[in-house]
């Protein structure tokens, strides 16, 4: 598996409400070897800044993250050739009519000729069993099939390490359940947030995030128990105000 590496890294962002800047990671170091690793938190915890410095979509304020030693700042087209990222929602991540364009447009840089293109983006969709809805518009399609497609998108190019944030959040039971074997079913380095704490139980680690920082690192079921502890910390705590 590669190695996604974070070092001491801090992020913070200038505000206009309050003086100074706010924190939305504090000093995190990590070393992410493993094939599946799971990301839990609650909302506005920091798992969406931490997934983004990944790929370069989010740049450290302080410290540094390397994927397999290439620095995610100074070599950022490398990084982002190796890690592809699925967003929550499909639609902010699909910009062409239909999954083929989409699909074709994502590897337009790699294979330059068209016949050939068209080719391998029929043999992403194929894989994931999308192939029957290659033409049908995005709007048509149900928040599953537009969220592999959005998948078939990012595998067509071949990356190394997969980033999901949050992907299941807008699908319902019978998609989810395709997402989760779909996903089951790929090579890659996966590294993913997600509210499912059940599909959080079937990765090899998983880390929690609150308030910016990392609070718990290890097994999934050691992971979802402290996370849950964490968030009756927190109901009781208001609870009492």
């Amino acid at each position: 598996m590669p190695a996604v590496a974070f070092d001491h890294v801090t992020v913070a962002v200038e505000t206009d409400h309050s003086p100074g800047s706010k924190v939305l990671l504090s000093d995190v170091s990590l070393r992410l070897e493993e094939p599946r690793v799971g990301v839990i938190g609650a909302n506005g915890s920091g798992k969406s800044t931490l997934l983004r410095l990944v790929n370069g979509l989010v740049q450290p304020s302080t410290g540094s993250v390397t994927v397999d030693g290439d620095h995610t700042v100074r070599a950022v087209r490398k990084v982002r050739r190796n890690v592809g990222f699925v967003f929550t929602d499909p639609l902010s991540q699909l910009v062409m009519p239909t999954g083929r364009e989409d699909v074709e447009l994502s590897l337009r840089r790699s294979v330059k000729n068209s016949a050939e293109r068209r080719k391998a983006a029929e043999a992403a969709l194929d894989r994931l069993g999308l192939l029957h809805l290659a033409d049908q518009s995005i709007y048509e399609l149900s928040g599953g099939e537009r969220q592999l497609m959005a998948l078939a998108a990012v595998l067509a190019v071949n990356p190394t390490v997969l980033v999901l944030d949050e992907p299941s959040t807008l699908l319902d039971l019978r998609n989810r359940e395709l997402l989760r074997r779909t996903l089951a079913g790929l090579e890659q380095q996966i590294i993913m947030s997600t509210h499912d704490l059940e599909l959080a139980l079937e990765m090899d680690r998983v880390l929690v995030i609150d308030q910016g920082q990392v609070v718990f690192d290890g097994g999934p079921a050691a992971a979802v128990a402290a996370y849950r502890a964490l968030c009756m910390d927190g109901l009781h705590a208001r609870e009492r105000r």
